[in-house]
């Protein structure tokens, strides 16, 4: 069933006129011998950011931290993968041989829906590691793998995302319920969910707004980077703010079968027993590698540094969640990063299998490279 949604303006979602990422903050770390690390638990606030990074606008005002954090902390990096077998690259050869042949698929998941043919963006969706989260979701079946990435690209279409715009989503994060900022150890972006600060009745658009918020997780993460981390605290939370079994179930799917290899690491604290009820009653439907990426109550400062993480969570960031400031901020970023991406895809040659590394403005080259060695071989 397709979304209709609010047509977008040019509120919170233009980056020229909002913010560029230049004047957006950039990410803090600890001086050693600092006489406030050595006296315990510090609080970094907006002045001591840009005391940090000398780049920081010196018109941002001094108190607290209103806006995401664009880069990880030093030396928290992704564990780099394992270079492919070659059982592996066989397998990636073929499925992505089987999707660059796609010229159209269909509008609805519907029998018998008609196909229209495959746009742009859908192609650039179709990275190479894209193609291999598949795979490895797929434990390397190649003909489940095809299967699978050609049911969200059908579900994207039918689902609606994108229509799913800032303006669209804003009155579901007024209050903060859901924020992105900072990134942990191993540099994964940081999603904090926060059921106590609900403020809107179940609906479809719930839902929209979380998936809304994982593609901009997606666009915020490093080079090389592949998978998020989840810190959802239930402290002061009610029952009335927790989603159904029903919706439980519903996001589930969404994650793992459209978003397949994207969690690192879930972080649940504050766990009253009617949410513990619902994990039981939900721990059915989820996968058991899933499960192993969730941890509950332990120390957050041990998943994320100290300087990454919110101070109501234990870190010593003192954000505080000023929705005119911090959505156009977020949003104006994202369009940022995904505007450069584009670019370079175009730039390259818009190919399919195209390295996210190399999109994301890592150290990598152009597949298009390799596709020219290989067709003079």
């Amino acid at each position: 069933m397709s979304t209709a949604v609010a047509e977008p303006t040019a509120s919170g979602t233009n980056p020229d006129a909002i913010l560029n990422e230049k004047t957006l903050l950039t990410t803090t770390t600890r001086k050693a011998g600092d006489a406030s690390s050595e006296m315990g638990a510090s609080s970094i606030d907006s002045k001591s950011i840009r005391e940090a990074d000398p780049k920081s606008p010196s018109a941002e005002p001094a108190g607290p931290v209103k806006r995401p954090l664009t880069n990880p902390a030093p030396n928290c990096n992704p564990t780099p993968r394992a270079p492919l077998t070659a059982d592996q690259q066989a397998k990636y050869k073929e499925v992505l041989a089987t999707v660059s042949a796609w010229t159209e698929i269909p509008t609805t998941s519907s029998k018998n829906a008609p196909n229209s043919p495959i746009t742009e963006d859908e192609r650039l969706w179709l990275t190479r590691e894209c193609i291999l989260r598949y795979l490895r979701a797929t434990k390397w079946h190649t003909t489940a793998a095809s299967k699978r990435l050609m049911e969200t690209l059908v579900w994207r279409r039918e689902y609606g995302i994108a229509g799913f715009t800032a303006d669209y989503i804003s009155p579901e994060n007024v209050t903060g319920k859901q924020v992105i900022f900072g990134f942990d150890n191993e540099g994964r972006p940081c999603l904090y969910l926060n059921p106590n600060k609900q403020n809107t009745k179940q609906s479809e658009r719930q839902i929209h707004h979380l998936v809304f918020m994982l593609e901009r997780v997606i666009e915020l993460m490093a080079p090389g980077q592949e998978t998020e981390a989840l810190l959802i605290n239930f402290k002061e939370s009610s029952a009335r703010s927790n989603p159904s079994v029903g919706t439980g179930k519903h996001v589930l799917n969404i994650l793992q079968n459209h978003y397949p290899e994207r969690l690192g690491r879930a972080l649940i604290t504050h766990l009253p027993w009617y949410v513990t009820t619902f994990f039981k009653l939900i721990s059915p439907f989820i996968d058991p590698v899933t499960k192993s990426k969730m941890k509950f109550n332990e120390p957050l400062t041990d998943h994320v540094p100290a300087s990454q993480l919110i101070k109501t969570s234990g870190g010593d960031v003192d954000f505080v969640y000023d929705h005119e400031v911090y959505w156009p901020a977020l949003n104006a970023l994202c369009d940022q990063r995904r505007r450069e991406y584009r670019e370079r895809w175009e730039s390259a040659g818009k190919h399919i299998g195209e390295s996210e590394v190399y999109l994301k403005g890592g150290d990598e080259g152009s597949v298009g490279v390799e596709l020219k060695v290989e067709a003079t071989e």
